[in-house]
């Protein structure tokens, strides 16, 4: 791996301190990053909640036909339809980090976690992000409420992703 990610809306940090996880208040401080594998399902605002899912090695057939059978995207990403303005007039910057002093937290996510403060090598805009999306073989769906797919994905066999899901709507 010779780069690691993180996204942010703001283009002026010159060094990330570790700190902690809203979602994971036992683990201690640290920067969090992203592979470049997974790095696109960070491609959005940063309180947007989301779920993307994809094909494991394993999935079952049966899953793959009923979320995945009328896309050929290597991921589908859904968000509710409440942020689609706010994705399109979102300004994204990725910042790239040099992996030597990062861990790898979850591989199956892509997380990877440094207790040191880093220093980003560089920060680029993404521009458009819908752009950025389907350029990185994303398939974006739009719904009202996330929670009936978050539901099926749960008993599903395929690999998912759910993302700031305290910010979902309820119904």
């Amino acid at each position: 791996m010779d780069k690691l990610f993180h996204y942010s809306e703001d283009p002026t940090i010159t060094t990330f301190q570790p700190r902690a996880h809203p979602s994971h208040p036992t683990l201690a401080p640290a920067v969090w990053a992203i592979d470049e594998a997974r790095a696109p399902m960070y491609y959005l605002p940063r309180d947007c909640p989301r779920i993307c899912f994809y094909k494991k090695a394993d999935s079952e057939s049966v899953d793959v036909e009923r979320f995945l059978g009328l896309t050929s995207a290597k991921m589908v990403m859904a968000i509710e339809s409440k942020w689609y303005p706010v994705l399109t007039q979102t300004k994204l910057y990725e910042y790239t980090f040099s992996p030597e002093s990062f861990n790898c937290w979850d591989e199956g996510a892509g997380y990877y976690l440094s207790k040191e403060t880093v220093t980003p090598l560089d920060v680029r805009p993404l521009g458009d992000l819908v752009h950025c999306l389907s350029q990185a073989d994303i398939e974006l769906r739009i719904t009202p409420s996330l929670l009936p797919l978050r539901d099926s994905l749960l008993q599903s066999s395929l690999h998912y992703s759910m993302i700031r899901m305290r910010n979902a709507s309820l119904t």
